[in-house]
């Protein structure tokens, strides 16, 4: 296997887990609560990095990249507004177009060039920038596609009643605000955080796991008819992408 592709794929991994994907990825699956938001969100982002890295991104990253705060205070903001009114059992037929996840993975990589992305571009500029990038982005679908679906389990759970799944949707949906604005608050205000981004995304990444390991751990039993049940009622209510 080529050595660039290996280094490739393992700064795509460690770019999923900054705090920034988890945080948009977790806020919008309290929106939109799919189990595909971390691949179609790391395939947008993906799109970006592998425009950059071949040299003809910069046009969309100079022009788009105020958005991509926007969108993570965006987020914050309507999951503040859910965790006060209190989230539907069900999820809604209608979505903001920011709660298409390819579109704001999109829009995160014009906005947050963070430590491991812009290594992926300088290694671009030395060796293959179509495999590194295509490396990079696989690294990065497989860190955020577990992280939706995770994501996306704990919702499920939530909604069809299960205790400890509800008190972990609210405890999550508190860490998500608090990212989100930090974050996105941040970059808009030129605050450096590339230097405490690894560490900080771990501690993030840890700490949600934690609290999804913990909503499994059932106080109370949850049968298969009523995860069934939840799957066909998503089915049902599923809108067209």
């Amino acid at each position: 296997m080529d050595a660039v592709a290996v280094v490739g794929f393992a700064l795509g991994m460690r770019h999923g887990t900054d705090p920034d994907h988890l945080a948009a990825i977790d806020g919008l699956t309290r929106i939109r609560p799919r189990g595909t938001n971390g691949v179609y969100f790391a395939l947008g982002h993906g799109l970006v990095v592998i425009l950059l890295a071949v040299g003809i991104g910069h046009f969309l990253a100079q022009r788009f990249s105020f958005v991509g705060p926007w969108s993570l205070i965006l987020i914050g903001a309507v999951n503040v507004w859910r965790l006060v009114r209190g989230s539907p059992q069900r999820p809604v037929k209608n979505h903001f177009v920011i709660a298409q996840p390819f579109l704001l993975g999109m829009l995160l990589a014009a906005g947050f060039e963070t430590a491991s992305q812009l290594s992926a571009l300088i290694l671009a500029g030395r060796h293959n920038a179509w495999l590194l990038a295509a490396a990079f982005s696989s690294g990065m679908i497989l860190v955020d596609g577990l992280d939706g679906y995770l994501a996306a389990s704990t919702q499920r759970l939530a909604a069809i009643g299960q205790a400890k799944s509800k008190a972990a949707s609210q405890a999550l949906g508190v860490i998500v605000v608090i990212f989100a604005f930090g974050l996105g608050g941040a970059e808009l205000f030129g605050v450096e955080l590339s230097g405490i981004a690894l560490p900080l995304g771990i501690s993030l990444f840890t700490i949600v796991l934690g609290i999804r390991i913990w909503a499994r751990s059932y106080g109370q039993a949850v049968t298969h008819h009523q995860v069934s049940g939840a799957h066909l009622d998503e089915r049902t209510e599923r809108s067209p992408e």
